[in-house]
């Protein structure tokens, strides 16, 4: 394989819906290349993208798979994304280290809410998009239906390069109004025929025509006084306009294929090595310092590392893209991140689960490598003399949490490992140890995403693991003032203990000034400070701790054991155990004895009676809320709604978003816990949601005296 240029490279990621075609395209793109000899299937478990055997397990892309196609003298580096929004993650790395967006569309459903989130994403990084409409073969197909939708959604920038003479099952020619001809195939597919496009399809294609001309000229003024003068445009004129277009997101060319008969995957090749941008045409990427990096091959070597496969006999195989300089087997180079120093063994051009040795390659190109010792997955790895960092993916939030242990308790540390080891192959499984919550939590995009996770357990790591309902991280705060004094006394030969500390609890909100008198019972206390300290407390909130001790009622050196004995007590609430929050804590008196007082006797003392001013303050559990957005047909929108009212959602409001109803809302995360299988459940599969936490909020009385029951329940049961 020859080496090939920065200005020879395209980067292309193919994205779309679960069960759009795209492992079944990629095949086709592969055979048509050469790249290999017979078209694998998903039904026969051969596919060139889906060769991990969980994928093959349950027919669906779970990784994203990267390959290369030579045509026409350029290098097709193409990544085949999963369609699921479960595996979302892929699909964005994918389009952060690529430079265009394939979008393929079911063309039995038209646009899905897959398509919608994979055209979100491309917004978001302003990547070139490219719509595909696929499986025009079926009954289902209705073509026009589905540009109209497209042209509702995505506006005017949608232009058709190419639409069908008819689908369903007579499906077999296409007109190509880019280059003006009617391309037909046998039951073979491959190689089309090209001919003139027939006189009753004339009129059609020549406005589709005209449409495209007017949309590339308007991308480069001389074409559009070219295109004022003669009202035309050459085929490469044409190119350089849909190219410029592409750049700047202002032209959204629709093609057709049937992949799985493999018709219309060859022109599709040619428009990818004719006309899509190069790695040079596109915005540079910035490191960490906000710099620029141009993909230069004679600039410094510079490499960022995307993706980390787990595959048998061969173990981390490390996926980079070079993003600057030119890398070849044997450099040595340092890891940015970790400090390390690494060799880099052979390098090779990718395909799937095979690789091709290859001696360099320059900017722009993505390969992978075998066997680094301390790479792991987002690392930079720099020549000598260069510092670069890269940073630029950013995945979503979780969606679905569950906490997981192993059956057998002696492969609690294995378990850990292997966890710890597959966030490497997909970062937005999320592996949380909880101190709080006393478990080991596992955060995905959806219930698929750890039913995945759980098969790869179970089956590649043989663990047997089992999944649990998470606890909610509750918090516990005061509504109300309260005062308690508590005398720790005992006595047992020798030195006795002794301390007493009387105390005020209250509520804390931000920017209350100090105290300066408590009314309790009709008696007064005037506070004298003599000290105080605010502390964030690491699970939210504040603690505000004042010294308002006068007369040396108790020595200055004792009040970080005072402290001490109160935070322990915030780390466990009276009520559910929960951490406590928002409290300010005012000592005001107590005693000490000369010989029996000591730190861990005003630590107990104080302990004591913070728990008791706590249980007389009007103590309420607060429960974290979440900002929910649901993106949903509109034939749903009802069912939805009912089902978040049932969850004790607010409605926050409503909008529409590219032919989607987006409802906006806050919701209880204990009512979060099984919402991605209802939303699923609900809409067939065609809503998604992402959600963000926003603010913990008192939980209603009825739910209160219920968690305050379970927990003295759990109490007296490990007692």
């Amino acid at each position: 394989m020859r080496v090939y240029q920065t200005n020879e490279i395209k980067n292309i990621a193919l994205v779309g819906s679960a069960g759009s075609g795209k492992t079944t395209l990629a095949e086709s793109m592969l055979f048509e290349a050469g790249v290999i000899k017979r078209r694998g299937s998903v039904e026969a478990k051969n596919t060139v993208s889906d060769y991990f055997p969980v994928e093959q397990e349950y027919g669906y892309s779970v990784f994203p798979t990267v390959f290369h196609a030579e045509w026409n003298n350029k290098k097709l580096n193409v990544i085949d994304c999963p369609g699921s929004d479960d595996f979302v993650g892929g699909t964005i790395t994918a389009l952060n280290v690529t430079d265009t967006a394939v979008v393929v569309i079911n063309g039995q459903y038209g646009p899905e809410v897959g398509t919608q989130n994979a055209f979100r994403y491309t917004e978001k990084l302003g990547k070139p998009v490219i719509f595909l409409v696929n499986q025009l073969d079926s009954d289902k197909c209705d073509f026009d239906n589905i540009i109209n939708s497209m042209k509702e959604i995505y506006g005017p920038k949608c232009v058709q390069i190419q639409y069908p003479v008819t689908t369903g099952p007579d499906f077999h020619e296409i007109i190509d109004v880019l280059i003006m001809k009617k391309l037909s195939w046998s039951s073979e597919g491959g190689a089309p025929k090209r001919e003139e496009i027939p006189a009753e399809e004339m009129d059609k294609a020549m406005e589709l025509h005209a449409a495209l001309v007017e949309a590339a000229a308007e991308n480069d003024e001389g074409l559009m006084e070219k295109f004022f003068e003669e009202e035309t445009l050459t085929e490469d004129e044409l190119r350089q306009g849909i190219r410029q277009g592409l750049v700047t997101r202002s032209i959204l060319p629709v093609f057709c294929v049937d992949a799985l008969k493999d018709m219309g995957v060859q022109r599709l090749m040619e428009f990818l090595g004719n006309v899509v941008p190069f790695v040079s045409d596109m915005p540079k990427v910035h490191n960490t310092r906000g710099e620029e990096v141009e993909p230069d091959s004679n600039g410094p070597e510079s490499l960022y590392f995307f993706k980390t496969g787990m595959e048998p006999h061969i173990g981390e195989v490390s996926y980079f893209k070079v993003m600057s300089g030119t890398v070849k087997s044997g450099d040595d180079l340092t890891n940015a991140d970790r400090g390390s120093k690494e060799r880099i063994g052979q390098i090779y051009a990718c395909a799937g689960a095979s690789r091709i040795p290859v001696d360099q390659l320059n900017a722009g190109d993505i390969g992978c490598t075998v066997k680094l010792k301390d790479v792991k997955t987002g690392n930079t790895l720099n020549g000598k003399g260069t510092d670069q960092r890269f940073d630029f993916i950013k995945y979503p939030n979780s969606k679905y949490s569950r906490a997981i242990k192993a059956k057998n308790s002696a492969d609690t540390e294995k378990l850990m490992a292997a966890l710890l080891k597959m966030r490497q192959e997909d970062p937005t499984w999320v592996v949380e140890q909880s101190k709080e919550l006393k478990q080991t939590i596992v955060h995905g995009q959806g219930e698929f995403h750890l039913r995945t996770l759980k098969w790869r357990l179970e089956n590649n790591e043989k663990i047997a693991v089992e999944f649990e309902e998470p606890k909610i991280p509750y918090r516990e705060t005061i509504t109300k003032q309260s005062r308690a004094t508590y005398r720790h006394k005992k006595q047992s030969g020798g030195a006795g203990q002794f301390g007493e500390v009387a105390l005020i609890v209250e509520p804390y909100a931000e920017g209350m000034p100090d105290p300066t008198v408590y009314k309790f019972g009709g008696q007064e206390f005037k506070m004298n400070i003599k000290g105080k300290e605010e502390r964030d407390l690491p699970w939210g909130g504040k603690l505000v701790f004042i010294n308002s001790v006068v007369g040396g009622a108790i020595d200055l050196r004792f009040m970080p054991a005072i402290l001490k004995g109160v935070m322990d007590c915030m780390e466990s609430g009276p009520l559910t155990g929960s951490y406590a929050r928002d409290v300010r804590v005012v000592v005001y008196d107590g005693k000490m004895h000369p010989v029996d007082s000591n730190e861990l006797s005003f630590t107990l003392a104080a302990r004591h009676a913070f728990s008791e001013a706590f249980k007389n303050a009007g103590p309420k559990i607060l429960e974290p809320i979440y900002d929910l957005e649901v993106f949903v047909p509109a034939d749903f929108m009802g069912d939805v709604m009912s089902d978040l009212q049932s969850r004790r959602a607010m409605i926050m409001g409503m909008d529409t978003e590219a032919g989607y109803q987006k409802l906006q809302a806050k919701i209880p995360l204990k009512e979060l816990s099984n919402y991605s299988v209802a939303l699923s459940s609900l809409t067939g599969g065609r809503a998604s949601f992402t959600a963000k936490f926003a603010s913990y909020e008192l939980v209603p009385n009825d739910l209160q005296q219920k968690l305050i029951a379970e927990h003295e329940k759990e109490t007296a049961e490990d007692e």
